[in-house]
Order: structure tokens, then C-alpha cells, then sequence
């Protein structure tokens, strides 16, 4: 029969009894209680998903994983993907689904279907993604022929709603499957009457002729997700409780509409090749292609099927630019649909975020509306504004800003309602798509899909930037890990500043490179300071997924010098690792740095803010760059008491936002590669670790609080950054001054707490080591002065780095070095072992052929803060907005009045509000915790509504917990520790 025929007339037509026809036509998929009033049947819904399906397919899903959906179903993809999208809620036909709403329950067992006693009881509830797999499991088999094909489909049903759970949970308590004659008939019709109204024969024609790899699956079952949450949206899709309305061509009329009116839309679609091979860079990016940007397009031209390139090259080189061609490019030859960039950083991703933008808008003006940013302050963003909310474009070009030019964890134990029922669709994350902040945007005729906006579907927009714990959320045994993983399973993905991971997000890392490794997926990771050690276990994780093998170790040659590009990719069953054989010049000469110690461990500062002041006394631009806030405040008081007359700058992350975002783009527009005759003659920006990299800023000569190498060279390519800077005579060589360190007994450097805590020591021993070749013995630099050769910077970039982290001792015999090592390795074989209970799947179990058991013990973190604080190590934070209590009510930081309770009226006093937002440091999360909380009036706005307010009284102080904490516009956070 053809689609337009409803599905009662095709039961019939299939030779159905009228009872199994009453019967199924009596079935509930979604409840009017939950479905904006209306009743909406199981086959509609099931009809309905399908039908999304094949837009998705048409207008979504990338070119490559179609090909491997038609490889895998002889040719019929479309129409198989349809399939096991559709298929998905089939577990709603059992009476544990159908018993839980009384009035939807009444017509069911009007028609003769019946159940007896079912628990209430939260952990014994059957849940229908579990009925479902009951049901279809049994039947693949004997239809299919073979175990095989059904073992890895069956888990695509069972997890739909965010965790995959093993065989042995598939145990129904009795009677909330259903038994008897008339239950078993009712849920084979549902199963065949659904496969044969999307275009199948019947359900042994929908056997596949092949199976997806696991990653290739966690994708497929992010897309099923992706098509259920759309076709659950009442809004779009009335409900429809007369079976003889549902037919497969209204579900696909329906589907259509709400594709529409949603704004729905894919990325590239079939992107042709570049007729030229340096086209991205030259007309896409208009940049004259520099040595290195040249070798990585080059390569992602000449890798034979999708792989891994690694590109190092020094600071300011132009790795960012060269990797949006190199995008194309892999997009282009393997059929992918869109990027994503991961940064390190919020104040990293913004910049990029722009850059993305104007990249992307060469393509596609249109498209520019598909590129989300990915971050809780992403509403500060101007450009982000602008796009998704219909403000005014800001001004300038937003080039030069940041990018460059050319947390704790939570416990999780197995709990039995990991898979127990919560409600007639436990969908975390079901909530209504967000509406513009200004309902005039709603009107463009090719604005944003909002829907993208929702919880957990950000990367399943066409093109993302956000921070890199994005990436590896999608590497986390958590809640609806297959929606993160679809996001990124159809694009190119670029890691910018990958050497910035610590030992335990490189844990997330290194099992996302596997992951995406199996799925085909490119990856670019780019880095100015990348150990040798962590390129190779990169490479090695890429192809232990590529080759679906759990333990690959394919050594990388040395390259022949730097900058370079390292590939790897599996091919016949093969591992290939090969790197840049051929040197390639940096676009810039090496350059000798200077280098000289200060010591000084003084929480104060006082000296450094002295030899600072001195440095540039002359005139000159100087960054100064400390490993604590309130250090880099200490130093800046003593700036500006001291008398500094030039510009002086604080920057660190206890600002609030509107402050920092505000700090930071001044700092970028007047030392920025466009700043001309804005550079000050005589300017001072005190930083903490926010000015290390994705800062591009040019300094005359740094100051720095010691660090692990790589970072310090990091630091130091913010030094003499730009060509054609002015510089005063007494800064024409760049400079750096090491200092946040002093000689101890018998000349053992003494570092600052906070640095070794951060570090740890042995690092920065190795460090010290290293900078004493350079500058001169520590003990001996009190006199001042450069006494040692310095650096040629970038040449000596690679050696150092590796030098740093090698086996052998670099350290004098009385640095005690090796104990240092010891205590250094079992810290990271802690931290190693910590993240292991989340990594997406087990050592054991990573050749495993499908999904079954994956969420063996997933972690039920709840929001996206919590979920930050899995990947990242450390004691956990909270972010809270400060408020000041004024007379008769609040005011925002910025002194924008609030109301009696606190009442914010528009969008506009809620940004700024929101400006106000800050993170506090560990040591006060306890404390706000037990003390803070929203403020009365924000209990109606969905930004505000669960944001902890730091209320500051009316001197401008509070007490959280022991400490006296205090908010200044210049300072940031201030906090008296002990003075309450």
C-alpha cells in the first residue's frame, strides 16, 4: 500500500483481526497531560520520528555517515535509518508503559488489554526503552537469522534515553512486559505495521548486511536521540489520537513543517574540493601561506582516508588559520558536514569564536547562523549576541583578538535506577528549545535554530567553538554521551592548544582520540610546546581506534626540525605514523631571548613591581605574569602607590566577567597586531596564567613567576610577537625576567606555594635547571644582570621541551631530583586513576563490538558545571553573581538597579547582572554553598533562577565563612582570609 494510507487501513490490509487493529489503534505514545493537552498515539510517534529521520538524512546527516549506513544496509540507508530511529519507543506497547496515566489507560483496556498489580516503586518501574529491547531482541534473532546483527541494533533501543544498559538488566519484573495471547500479538502488529508503513516488506527485509563499529553506533544512537527529541516536541507535532488520521505522508508533511519552522539545517552538504590546493588559505583566509601552513594543508591533502595531524609550530605562527584550511580540505575529501574547535579556555573560545564566524560566512553567508559557542558565559560574547539574538553587530572586525593571527569530581556509584523508570519519557533533557532573548530575531527568514541551544546539543550544530571540555564530555560515561559523540561524529575536529591538557583531562582526551579514531572522524591537534612523549601517545590512541585494537603502539619518526606536521591513520588493517621529513621554516627568523632571574618568593611582590617599574621607565611595554591572584594583585597596588604614571592593567580569573571580557579586549586592542599608533609609550598588564596562551598581545620584555617549561615558553611567545611593532632602543631585544623563585639552602630553589602546588615540584626543578643554563647560576644572580647566553627562540623550542620531560636528570646533584620525580609520578598515577572511573569505556572493554553495558556505572552529574568538574581535576568551584545591597533593594555590580526582592525586568538589566558573574576559588565553595543562594526576584527568570548571589552589604564587604570577601572594580575579588 502507499504512504498516504492510514495505518489502520494497512493493518487491515495485512490481514490484522479487527480486535489486534482495535487494539493497537488504542495505544498511547504520548499523554495529554504531558503533550500540550493533546493525546498523540504510539504509531504516530513512532511515524513521526521516522519521518524526521528522512529530513535528517536529506538535510543533516554528513555525506560519510551515509555511506557507511548504506554500506551496512545494502545500499538502503535512508530508509533503514529511518528504521531504528523510528523503531526506538516500540517498548511503549507493554502495560508497565501504558498503565502509567489513568485516562490514556482506559481506552487501552476498553479494547482488551489488561494488567495486573505493577510497582510503583521508582527502582522496580519497568522502563519502555528496556521493554523494547525485550521485545525486538527475541525476534531479530530468529527474523534476522543470526545473533550477530540483533546484538548490536538492540542496545540502539535500549539506550535511547541516555545510558546503555548490559543484557542482564533486560530481566522485566512480572507482568510489566506483558503476557498472554493478546499482549504478544499487539506488540509483533506494533513492530510490523511500523516497518512496513516506513517502506520495508517486513522486519526480516530490514536486516542490516553488515554492523557499524562501536563509535560508528554511539553516533547512530545520538542521531535516533536527536530524532526523538524533535518528534516529541508538542509544539511542532500535534498530538493525533484517531489512528485513521496517521499515515507515514502526514508524518512526513509534519516532519517537513517542523524542519522548517525549527530553522533546522546541516553544515556544508557535499562540500566540493577546492579546484586549488592552497584555495583555504589564500582566498578562504586571505593569508600569503607561510611554511608551516602550507605543510599542514599539504598533508590533510595527502592522507589517504581520514587520520590524526598534529601540528607544532611556534607561538604567532598561524596554526589556528592553517587548520581551518586544513578542515576544509579533510571536509571536503571525506564528507564531513562541519568543525568543531576546541579551545582551552572560555576567554580562548571567544576570539575564535569570531574568527569561526567570518570563516564560515565565506562559505555560506547563511551558515554563519549555524555556529554555536559552546560556554556558560557565552552571552557576553558581542558577536554571539548579535547572531543569536538579533542585537547590533559590534564594531570593529574582530581579527587580532586572542586567537592566533596568521574543576573536582563527583562520586558516582552503580544504582539500580540507573535504568529505572522515571516517568512516561525520562528524557534528561526534553525541556523546551530556548527562545531568542528578542522575539524580533524569531523573525528572520534564516536566523538560528534555537533547538540547538537546548541541554546537550550544542556540537550537534553544523559548526561549534567552545572549550575543550566539550570534547571530553563526549569521552565521559555519562548521561546521553551518544548526543556529544553525534555532534562530533560528522566533522572535523581541531584541538587548539593541546599540550595545555593536564595529566588527567588527557586521560579524557586520549579516550576521545580513540573513539573518534573508530568513527573516522579527522582530528587536528595543534600546539606550540608539545612534549615528544604526549605526541606519540596521541598518535598511538588515534590508531588503537582507527585499527579498533586496544594496545597500538606505531613510534613516530623525529621529525627533521620545527615547525612540523606529525599524520597518523589506519589503512588496510595497518598502522601509519610519519612526520615532516623535510625542514620546514618558521615565517619568522629565531630570535635570542635574554634571560635573567629575580628572586623573589614574597607574596607582595614589592620587588618585581620595582624592577618593573624600572624596566620600562624609558618607555616600553612590559607583561608580567604570576601564578596566583593575589600576588598579581599585590603587584599591581604596588604599581600604582608607587607612583607608575603609564597604563597599567590587572587581568586574572577572579574578575567578574563584564570586567575581565571588558579588561581583556583593551588589553588585546592596544598590544594587539593592529594596535598602530594606539601602543601606549609606557604600559604595565599584570596577568595570571590567563595571559599564557591564545593571547595575542606583543610585550617588550616579560616578567614571570616560574612554571613548568613548556608554559614558560607559552609566556614567552607573547614576547615580541608581532612585526613591525615600535619599540623604544632599550627593548629591541626581547627579555624575560624569571622570578617567583629564590635559592634555598646550598642552593636549592625555594618557589612559591602556590606555584608548587600547581606544578608540583619536580617540574619545576626541571625547569629551574633548565633556565640556569640559560641565565646563570640562581644562587649566584643576586648581583643582577644577564649573565648567561639565553635562548634562540623558536629554534630552541623543541630541545628544551623535550629536554624537560625526558628520563634522564637534568638537575644538579643537590636538587634532590629524584625524589622529586618519585612523588611527581605517584601524584599522576593518582590523578590517572581517578579519571579511569569515568573514562567512556574500560580498558577490557574497548574491543567490544557493541554498546551493551557501556553505563556499567554511569556518573548521574547533572548539569553542565558538575559535568566540567569530571574532566577537570581539583577541588570543586562555584560560580556566583555579585550583588550590592543597596537601600530598599539590590543593585547589579555595575550599580543598574534591581529591585526590592532583587526583580530584574528585561533582558537588558539581566546581562547586566550577569556581568557580575565570578567563580570563587575552591576554598569558599563549602561556604557558599551552606550560605548562599538566589535572590528572591530571580525565581521567574531561567538564567537566574539557580545562580548562588554574592550579596556584598552596603560597605561593600561580607562574611563567607571564616574569610571577609569584598568586590573591587579594579582588584576583582579581594579576600581577608580569617578576618570574619
Amino acid at each position: 500500500m502507499g504512504d498516504e494510507a492510514s495505518v489502520v487501513e494497512l493493518m487491515r490490509a495485512m490481514g490484522l483481526s479487527p480486535e489486534v487493529v482495535e487494539r493497537v489503534s488504542r495505544l498511547w505514545g504520548k499523554s495529554a497531560a504531558r503533550n500540550g493537552g493533546r493525546t498523540h498515539l504510539l504509531l504516530g510517534h513512532l511515524l513521526d520520528t521516522a519521518a524526521v529521520a528522512g529530513v535528517m538524512w536529506d538535510r543533516y546527516v554528513s555525506a560519510a555517515f551515509r555511506r557507511r549506513l548504506d554500506e551496512i544496509s545494502g545500499g538502503r540507508g535512508r530508509l533503514w535509518f529511518m528504521w531504528v530511529c523510528g523503531i526506538h519507543d516500540c517498548g511503549k506497547a507493554c502495560p508497565a508503559f501504558q498503565a502509567m496515566d489513568a485516562a490514556e489507560a482506559a481506552p487501552v483496556l476498553a479494547a482488551g488489554l489488561s494488567w495486573g498489580r505493577l510497582s510503583a516503586a521508582p527502582n522496580k518501574r519497568w522502563r519502555h526503552d528496556m521493554a523494547g529491547a525485550v521485545m525486538l531482541r527475541p525476534r531479530l534473532v530468529m527474523e534476522w537469522g543470526e545473533e550477530e546483527a540483533a546484538s548490536w541494533v538492540w542496545p540502539l533501543v535500549a539506550g535511547h534515553h541516555g545510558t546503555f544498559p548490559p543484557a542482564g538488566a533486560l530481566d522485566p519484573p512480572r507482568g510489566a512486559q506483558g503476557r498472554g495471547a493478546a499482549w504478544e500479538e499487539v506488540q509483533r502488529a506494533v513492530v510490523d505495521v511500523f516497518t512496513r508503513a516506513v517502506g520495508f516488506e517486513g522486519l526480516s527485509d530490514a536486516r542490516p548486511v553488515g554492523a557499524l563499529r562501536k563509535a560508528e553506533q554511539l553516533a547512530l544512537s545520538g542521531l535516533v536521540v536527536m530524532a526523538d527529541w524533535i518528534a516529541s516536541d508538542s509544539s511542532q507535532f500535534l498530538g493525533l489520537a484517531d489512528a485513521g488520521l496517521i499515515s507515514f505522508a502526514e508524518s512526513r508533511r509534519r516532519a517537513e513543517a517542523a524542519w522548517s519552522r525549527l530553522r533546522l539545517r546541516g553544515g556544508w552538504r557535499d562540500l566540493p574540493l577546492p579546484e586549488d590546493p592552497l584555495e583555504p588559505l589564500i582566498d578562504r583566509l586571505g593569508v600569503t601561506p607561510r611554511a608551516s601552513q602550507q605543510e599542514l594543508v599539504e598533508r590533510a591533502w595527502s592522507v589517504p582516508v581520514p587520520g590524526l595531524l598534529v601540528a607544532e609550530a611556534p607561538m604567532g605562527e598561524g596554526k589556528t588559520k592553517a587548520a581551518l584550511a586544513a578542515a576544509e580540505v579533510l571536509a571536503a575529501r571525506f564528507g564531513l558536514d562541519g568543525v568543531f574547535v576546541a579551545m582551552p579556555t572560555q576567554a580562548t573560545s571567544d576570539p575564535m569564536y569570531e574568527q569561526v564566524l567570518r570563516w564560515v560566512s565565506t562559505f555560506d553567508p547563511e551558515l554563519e547562523s549555524q555556529v554555536a559557542l559552546l560556554h556558560g558565559r557565552r552571552r557576553f560574547n558581542a558577536w554571539w549576541r548579535a547572531v543569536w539574538d538579533g542585537k547590533p553587530r559590534p564594531e570593529g572586525d574582530g581579527e587580532g583578538c586572542g586567537c592566533e593571527s596568521g574543576g573536582g569530581r563527583s562520586d558516582v556509584e552503580w544504582a539500580d535506577d540507573d535504568f529505572g523508570a522515571i516517568g512516561e519519557d525520562a528524557d534528561y533533557g526534553m525541556a523546551p528549545s530556548p527562545s531568542p532573548a528578542d522575539p524580533v530575531a524569531d523573525d528572520r527568514a534564516n536566523g538560528p535554530a534555537y533547538w540547538f541551544l537546548g541541554d546537550k546539543r550544542g556540537l550537534l550544530t553544523a559548526f561549534a567553538v567552545g572549550t575543550v571540555d566539550h570534547l571530553l564530555h563526549a569521552a565521559t560515561r555519562t548521561r546521553h554521551v551518544m548526543l556529544r559523540f553525534a555532534g562530533l561524529a560528522g566533522k572535523v575536529v581541531v584541538v587548539d592548544e593541546v599540550h595545555a591538557a593536564d595529566v588527567y583531562m588527557r586521560q579524557f582526551l586520549v579516550e576521545a582520540l580513540r573513539w573518534l579514531g573508530q568513527a573516522g572522524v579527522p582530528v587536528v591537534l595543534l600546539s606550540a610546546t608539545l612534549p615528544p612523549a604526549q605526541r606519540q601517545r596521541f598518535v598511538d590512541a588515534y590508531l588503537s581506534g582507527a585499527l579498533s585494537t586496544a594496545d597500538v603502539h606505531q613510534p613516530v619518526p623525529e621529525p627533521a626540525g620545527y615547525p612540523c606536521v606529525t599524520v597518523a591513520y589506519g589503512v588496510d588493517g595497518r598502522a601509519v605514523a610519519d612526520t615532516s621529513r623535510q625542514v620546514v621554516r618558521s615565517w619568522r627568523e629565531s630570535m635570542p631571548v635574554r634571560v635573567a632571574w629575580l628572586p623573589d618568593t614574597d607574596l607582595e611582590g614589592a620587588r618585581v613591581a620595582a624592577a618593573v617599574r624600572e624596566a620600562v621607565a624609558g618607555g616600553g611595554v612590559a607583561l608580567v605574569v604570576v601564578n596566583q591572584v593575589g600576588r598579581a594583585q599585590a603587584i599591581y597596588r604596588a604599581l600604582r602607590e608607587g607612583g607608575f604614571d603609564g597604563d597599567l592593567h590587572l587581568l586574572h580569573a577572579r574578575l567578574c566577567a563584564a570586567h575581565r571580557a571588558e579588561r581583556t579586549a583593551q588589553c588585546l586592542r592596544v598590544m594587539g597586531p593592529r594596535a598602530g599608533d594606539e601602543r601606549p609609550e609606557r604600559m604595565v598588564v599584570v596577568a595570571t596564567q590567563l595571559a599564557e596562551q591564545s593571547f595575542d598581545v606583543d610585550a617588550d620584555v616579560l616578567f614571570t613567576d616560574l612554571a613548568p617549561v613548556d608554559l614558560l615558553l607559552q609566556r614567552i611567545g607573547r614576547l615580541h610577537r608581532h612585526s613591525g611593532t615600535r619599540r623604544p632602543a632599550a627593548h629591541r631585544v626581547p627579555r624575560v625576567v624569571v622570578t617567583g623563585v629564590a635559592s634555598g639552602r646550598v642552593g636549592v630553589p625555594r618557589f612559591l606555594r602556590a606555584s608548587e602546588l600547581i606544578y608540583g615540584r619536580w617540574s619545576l626543578l626541571r625547569a629551574a635547571a633548565l633556565i640556569e643554563d640559560a641565565a646563570g647560576a640562581l644562587a649566584a644572580s643576586g648581583a643582577g644582570g644577564w649573565a648567561g647566553p639565553g635562548w634562540s627562540i623558536p629554534a630552541d623550542v623543541p630541545g628544551l621541551v623535550a629536554r624537560a620531560y625526558e628520563e634522564a636528570e637534568v638537575c644538579p646533584g643537590g636538587w634532590d631530583e629524584a625524589a622529586a620525580w618519585q612523588e611527581w609520578q605517584t601524584k599522576e598515577r593518582k590523578r590517572e586513576k581517578n579519571a579511569e572511573e569515568y573514562l567512556l569505556c574500560r580498558r577490557r572493554e574497548w574491543a567490544f563490538p557493541t554498546l551493551e553495558g557501556l553505563h556499567y556505572a554511569g556518573s548521574r552529574a547533572a548539569s553542565e558545571e558538575q559535568l566540567d568538574a569530571v574532566v577537570r581535576d581539583g577541588d570543586p568551584s562555584v560560580e556566583v553573581v555579585v550583588v550590592r545591597r543597596a537601600s530598599g533593594g539590590y543593585r547589579a555590580v555595575d550599580g543598574t538597579w534591581l529591585g526590592v526582592h532583587g526583580e530584574v525586568d528585561d533582558d537588558e538589566v539581566t546581562d547586566r547582572l550577569m556581568g557580575g558573574t565570578l567563580r570563587l576559588p575552591p576554598r569558599l565553595t563549602a561556604a557558599s554553598l551552606a550560605e548562599l543562594g538566589p535572590l528572591p526576584g530571580w525565581a521567574g527568570r531561567p538564567w537566574l533562577r539557580y545562580r548562588l548571589a554574592l550579596v556584598l552589604e552596603e560597605d561593600g564587604t561580607r562574611l563567607l565563612g571564616a574569610d571577609r570577601v569584598s568586590y573591587h572594580d579594579v582588584l576583582g575579588l579581594v579576600i581577608a582570609r580569617g578576618a570574619g
